[in-house]
């Protein structure tokens, strides 16, 4: 099989190995990185490369800059966002900002998760999810008409305890959900809400069962790779 060259710009490729050395804990928070001079010979490259490549990585977030002492590392290790049904708002926590709530086509994909016509109309219930302050995630969460309508769901206000507890109430206990992850460029909107730079974003696509395998909710969540990671916890 042919192997395929690295034609990124140097300054990427050097971004790239700098990156994969944070995350990785070989370079931890508040180490300092080596010389502009000692960087330009390991990775034999020129200087300007170098500055390019520290950029890229300072409007990330992975390093920061000392005045008068040069360039560390984030002080702060990648923010763990546990995968799970719901998280409960709490001082200094989670927190919710509910973006929209109303009647809309349902796309496709959202469609045939929830076993409907495409273009059919759906509950969608459109959230911004904060933590500690900071934008962690959108999301899109949708809802067949027929569970949904005259609920609090419908309603343009946060619910306690989360959708999940109405549609418990409704008969509608959820059981598990089932998560596609996958990455891709923001949208403008994604750009805007989430303050990201220019990195993809993890998408999650979430169908969740209630009993008989019955999908009653599709959610598109959707956050940056920059400074985020997924926990999963699954039984063996």
């Amino acid at each position: 099989m042919t192997r395929r060259a690295d034609d990124r710009p140097p300054y990427e490729q050097m971004a790239a190995e700098l990156r994969a050395r944070i995350m990785a804990g070989d370079l931890l928070p508040g180490t300092q990185l080596p010389s502009t001079a000692l960087l330009v010979t390991e990775f034999g490259v020129s200087n300007t490369t170098v500055q390019k490549a520290l950029a890229v990585l300072k409007a990330e977030g992975y390093l920061m800059s000392r005045q008068g002492k040069g360039v560390y590392v984030r002080d702060r290790q990648p923010f763990r966002v546990e995968v799970g049904a719901y998280f409960s708002p709490s001082p200094g926590g989670y927190s919710y900002e509910l973006l929209h709530v109303g009647e809309v086509p349902a796309p496709n994909e959202v469609a045939g998760a929830l076993n409907l016509d495409a273009g059919g109309p759906v509950l969608l219930r459109r959230r911004l999810l904060r933590h500690g302050g900071r934008p962690v995630e959108v999301e899109w969460s949708y809802y067949p008409l027929e569970l949904a309508s005259g609920t609090a769901l419908a309603g343009s206000k946060r619910i306690p305890g989360g959708a999940h507890r109405v549609l418990a109430a409704l008969g509608y206990e959820l059981q598990h959900f089932v998560d596609a992850v996958s990455a891709r460029m923001p949208t403008s909107d994604e750009i805007d809400l989430l303050a990201l730079p220019d990195v993809p974003v993890i998408r999650q696509f979430r169908v969740a069962f209630s009993h008989d395998d019955r999908p009653v909710e599709v959610s598109v969540l959707v956050k940056g790779s920059h400074l985020y990671e997924l926990t999963y916890r699954q039984p063996v």
